[in-house]
């Protein structure tokens, strides 16, 4: 039975399903879009913990002393020598402990001379100058450096060896702090031995 053409709908009226596909998949592309601005403002785990350690770097954090800034002198480093003018170099001897040591006097404070302190009094109570200088450093006792005119005055006097050509000073009551720590750990160590245990010399004492 044939249809009249009136009830056959045109089929240019259907819209065709390309046109809606569009619209339904542009909508994510603004969802998956939107996060970017997040991720620029907070970087990945392992920038932001490098921007943060940097960011210590430059301030000085207490877990990273001095760290950024002027690195200061430790309260263990070799200092500048004496200046080399003619009043730091007017050599005398003086009396210490019964012997005669050189010294020079060096803004108003008299410094004599460590090496030949050592030999005198010292050489029999600790292992050597090395160990001299261990327990200056516990003790927190920086020795002054000697300048060049110095040092060959003191080679001169035969306070120190001819081959020496570094010297250090120290003042008298610094030398007397040197002194007791020595005596006080000969001290200990000879009562000990005493008793019969056995003493294990430590370098940094």
């Amino acid at each position: 039975m044939a249809v009249p053409a009136a009830l056959i709908l045109p089929t240019p009226l259907v819209p065709p399903p390309s046109i809606s596909i569009p619209s339904a998949t542009t909508s994510p592309p603004s969802t998956t879009s939107s996060p970017s601005p997040s991720l620029c403002l907070a970087p990945p785990p392992g920038s932001g913990q490098n921007l943060f350690r940097s960011e210590h770097l430059v301030s000085g954090s207490p877990g990273i002393p001095n760290a950024g800034l002027p690195p200061g002198k430790p309260v263990y480093s070799t200092p500048s020598p004496v200046e080399n003018i003619p009043q730091n170099n007017e050599c005398k001897m003086v009396e210490l402990r019964g012997a005669k040591v050189a010294s020079f006097t060096v803004d108003g404070c008299e410094l004599i001379c460590l090496p030949q302190a050592f030999d005198l009094f010292l050489k029999h109570l600790v292992g050597g100058l090395h160990t001299v200088y261990t327990k200056l450093k516990r003790l927190e006792i920086t020795p002054v450096v000697c300048n060049v005119e110095q040092v060959r005055i003191l080679r001169g006097l035969g306070a120190i060896q001819p081959g020496v050509n570094r010297c250090k000073l120290i003042s008298r009551k610094d030398f007397e702090t040197l002194y007791n720590d020595c005596t006080n750990a000969r001290y200990v160590e000879s009562s000990l031995r005493r008793v019969g245990l056995n003493v294990c010399t430590d370098s940094r004492a």
